[in-house]
């Protein structure tokens, strides 16, 4: 399992927002799902990044009422979450991704000389 930074965190937990609105166990899930467990988020990382992503204006947020199955229909549920990527987000995201390409092409340079022109390793 790696550790993220943040700026990683933000990027992937809003690339898992892309896809449509979530709440933060499943976002945790999705993260691990698509990274087949490499990247890991824990609560007390997931919900004060989604927290200080709300505060910013790049997801906004709703809630909604769960109730176990088979729950009395006249209890109250439980609270969950969910957030949505804002038009904000969707340019935040966007700038992420290209500066993470960027950064990656310029450590591409350093990892393989030799398709650069540079000189191979002996």
């Amino acid at each position: 399992m790696l550790n993220l930074k943040q700026d990683h965190s933000t990027l992937v937990v809003l690339s898992v927002l892309a896809d449509g609105p979530s709440y933060g166990y499943a976002i945790s899930k999705a993260i691990a799902s698509r990274s087949e467990g490499h990247f890991q988020l824990t609560p007390s990382g997931m919900y004060p990044l989604l927290t200080k992503l709300e505060k910013q204006g790049l997801v906004t947020t709703s809630w909604e009422e769960v109730k176990a199955e088979g729950a009395d229909p006249d209890a109250n549920g439980r609270k969950r979450k969910w957030y949505t990527l804002s038009a904000k987000g969707h340019k935040q995201l966007a700038r992420h991704i290209e500066a993470h390409r960027q950064m990656q092409a310029l450590i591409d340079v350093f990892v393989s000389p030799a398709e650069h022109g540079g000189a191979t390793p002996t």
